[in-house]
């Protein structure tokens, strides 16, 4: 084992306190992480969300590996490689109607990025530049890129970095644990929240409003579930002020919520759609943007030998990932994961839900096969319960994510009764033991 781990500046990580006691990781397959020493892990957290069909699938690998050694790379610009369109195929097949124009990236970081770009730019080649304002969302997260954290609402990603982008505005977040605490599912109260657009829109006038960017579930903030209602007034307030709706599904796209995309799921369809994560399982980075048929026929204007949209990436539709993106779809379809969460639901939120009332528990949040558990913060430690629950449950055989004093679940789709009960039974454990 590697043990020099001075030279890595390690991504969001306590480096000093990680360095002291390092949680490595050397091998994984189906649920489970192994040690460098051999000690098994159960994954509960699906990697970083996106090892959705479970780690190391034969199929994916062997994708990958022939991809490898038969094209290793092809450029994007001006040329293609076939995987490319067959890949984008095989992805509009499965979402929902009418967004069906693929733009690859590498991450949902970049995916963000291009969606911003593209709805500003869309409305410029309509006529319509004026429309240059992007409404985000308290607490949402959209990556780590300047358009992502402008729009994104979590202090500690944004404080560091300057004033950010220019002409960006955020709604107000849907928690409300007066009314909402313990929900099982959608939670009954809230869709009103999605009225703080219409403050936005008397602010700043609809004709300067771009678009706007939720996440269906906000996962990475500790998992707020949509109230009833709450995005389907969203798209309403959008259509009435001829605004863009954003749907970054980087987390609940590809099986999490129980359908192939959160939007689906919550019977909403927004005009542009960023996925990253699940669309490779992981294996290889890779994202995407997916919108609407008009607004990628806007752009087609002009003479045809001039470029249509200046923006991509060296490594947009990257043969390798294109492979690992084909063959996970096949994985997902062969074994039926893109809805194994619908079936796993209810057992997974009665075993969620059982937490109740042991100390310090003040919200248990779930949809599909992704939940949240909130604690109580420490008086004048905010966060450190929620990382010691996370030390506790690792050294005891379970990866949970955590943000703040939030325990995130959100296990690979392969998931079954006895790993539900394991990391339940882990992380109450932990919860018990944690002062």
């Amino acid at each position: 084992m590697y043990k020099d781990l001075d030279a890595f500046w390690m991504p969001f990580t306590a480096n000093r306190q990680f360095k002291k006691a390092p949680r490595l990781l050397a091998k994984a397959a189906g649920m489970h992480f192994w040690t460098p020493e051999g000690r098994q892990v159960l994954d509960g957290s699906a990697g970083l969300w996106c090892v959705n069909a479970g780690h190391a699938r034969p199929k994916i690998v062997q994708a990958i590996a022939q991809q490898a050694g038969e094209l290793d790379y092809a450029p994007p610009f001006q040329m293609g490689h076939p995987k490319a369109f067959e890949l984008a195929e095989q992805v509009v097949k499965l979402t929902p109607t009418g967004l069906n124009k693929v733009f690859f990236t590498n991450s949902g970081s970049e995916s963000v990025e291009t969606a911003l770009k593209m709805a500003i730019a869309y409305h410029r080649v309509r006529g319509e530049g004026a429309r240059t304002r992007l409404i985000g969302r308290e607490r949402g997260y959209h990556g780590v890129n300047f358009g992502g954290i402008s729009v994104g609402g979590i202090v500690a990603n944004r404080k560091m970095f300057g004033t950010l982008l220019a002409g960006v505005d955020h709604m107000r977040h849907t928690h409300d644990l007066a009314r909402n605490a313990f929900s099982v599912g959608q939670p009954e109260h809230g869709a009103e929240f999605a009225d703080d657009l219409e403050r936005l829109v008397a602010l700043h006038d609809a004709s300067t409003i771009a678009a706007v960017i939720v996440e269906p579930v906000a996962g990475s903030t500790g998992v707020l579930i949509p109230p009833k209602g709450y995005l389907q007034r969203l798209r309403e307030i959008c259509d009435k002020h001829g605004i863009l709706l954003i749907f970054d599904e980087v987390i609940t796209g590809f099986g999490r919520t129980g359908t192939p995309f959160g939007a689906k799921t919550f019977g909403v369809t927004p005009d542009i759609m960023t996925v990253a994560k699940g669309i490779t399982n992981g294996c290889v980075p890779m994202g995407a943007v997916i919108c609407k048929q008009h607004i990628h026929d806007a752009f087609m204007n002009g003479p045809e030998h001039l470029i249509e949209f200046f923006h991509g990436y060296t490594y947009s539709a990257h043969p390798l990932a294109c492979a690992a993106g084909l063959a996970t779809i096949e994985v997902y379809a062969e074994e039926g994961l893109l809805t194994r969460a619908r079936e796993m639901e209810a057992a997974f939120a009665q075993a969620l839900h059982s937490l109740k009332g042991l100390p310090h528990v003040i919200d248990i949040r779930n949809v599909g096969l992704v939940g949240g558990i909130e604690l109580a913060p420490r008086e004048g430690e905010p966060g450190k319960r929620g990382f010691e629950v996370f030390v506790d449950c690792w050294e005891n055989g379970v990866l949970v994510r955590f943000t703040g004093d939030i325990i995130a679940l959100s296990p690979p789709l392969i998931v079954e009764h006895k790993h539900i009960e394991q990391m339940v039974g882990a992380i109450a454990a932990a919860i018990r033991r944690v002062a």
